[in-house]
């Protein structure tokens, strides 16, 4: 049986496992830094960042959603920003991305969002496959643009 409920403070380690274990499969572990203190911040803190649904397989943590709200100016409308959506190898086909998609959509729909977007690598056929299976439209036309700390500091101590 699959349940999705919100994370709670308890659930940072079992999150960082399932994003270090994201980070691995992604080929990209050697840029993940998170530690459970940044999570318990940035998620549970004065001022939380993103929100997290954890998926439990008969009560076992096999998954996790993060997301936060983005904004649409083209719409004046709210939207969510998927960060991550992971399930273990050894828990995948049984439901759980599928539940965990369809609980943040409901949410957004639920908060009157516009939209529901994430990312996910070109290379990365099976979940590009199960998204479109899902009603996603994928869309070539569109990069992402990023500036990472050291592209902040220059760009923000610029003259």
């Amino acid at each position: 049986m699959i349940t999705i409920a919100p994370a709670t403070e308890a659930d940072v380690p079992v999150i960082l496992s399932f994003i270090r274990a994201l980070a691995e499969y992604e080929r990209l572990a050697h840029l993940c830094v998170a530690t459970e203190a940044g999570l318990r911040e940035t998620l549970f803190g004065p001022r939380p960042y993103a929100e997290a649904l954890i998926a439990r397989v008969d009560g076992t943590p096999v998954g996790h959603a993060i997301f936060f709200h983005n904004y649409s100016t083209f719409l004046a409308r709210p939207g969510i920003y998927i960060e991550d959506i992971f399930v273990l190898p050894e828990h995948r086909g049984l439901g759980a991305g599928k539940a965990l998609l369809t609980a943040v959509v409901r949410i957004a729909k639920q908060r009157r969002c516009a939209r529901v977007e994430w990312s996910v690598l070109d290379w990365n056929e099976p979940a590009i496959e199960f998204y479109k299976r899902m009603g996603a439209d994928v869309m070539p036309d569109w990069r992402i643009c990023r500036l990472d700390a050291a592209g902040i500091d220059k760009l923000a101590d610029r003259e």
